[in-house]
């Protein structure tokens, strides 16, 4: 059974439509790829045999308090409020990074050149964060292992780039 309206298209009455369900989409996008990365480091803590939460609450401390609690990650006290509050600035983050995402995927449906852009920023960002995590968080990388960061990434990024692409089906990838 296939449903059809008569109402007219609401981006084509009010183009601030079209903006607030890009960001809709963004904050969406976001929320999928956050949860992504917690439940994969939810599955690494528990395979790894470390205590439930573990990733978030060695993250939340590094953020929050810096890395001089890190010696002994594993002594580190699972902290509920660091754990909470680390896991909202997470979704927080990647919700923002959403919506620039979506921003930006709308700009590609407009110009075909910019889509090879966003593409490469995307590969940039991805090295990018990796390196800076390699040099700027070594702790943290003791704590969690570097491969264990980059899959959760790679998993969150294509969680997003599924929701995204279902949404912007008009954009093709050519040679």
């Amino acid at each position: 059974m296939v449903i059809r309206s008569n109402a007219p298209n609401p981006t084509a009455v009010n183009p601030a439509f079209a903006i607030s369900d890009s960001y809709k989409q963004g904050i969406e996008a976001g929320v999928l790829g956050a949860a992504t990365i917690a439940v994969w480091f939810f599955l690494v803590d528990m395979v790894s045999g470390h205590s439930l939460f573990y990733t978030p609450n060695v993250l939340g401390t590094v953020l929050f308090r810096g890395s001089a609690g890190l010696d002994r990650p594993d002594a580190l006290a699972v902290s509920f409020e660091t754990v909470l509050v680390y896991t909202w600035v997470h979704g927080l983050v990647f919700c923002a990074i959403g919506g620039i995402a979506a921003k930006m995927l709308e700009l590609a449906e407009q110009d075909v050149n910019a889509g090879f852009g966003i593409l490469l920023l995307f590969v940039i960002f991805e090295f990018g964060f990796v390196g800076a995590a390699l040099i700027f968080a070594e702790p943290v990388l003791r704590a969690l292992t570097w491969s264990s960061v980059l899959i959760g990434n790679l998993l969150a990024s294509a969680v997003m780039a599924g929701y995204f692409w279902r949404h912007h089906g008009s954009l093709k990838i050519s040679p």
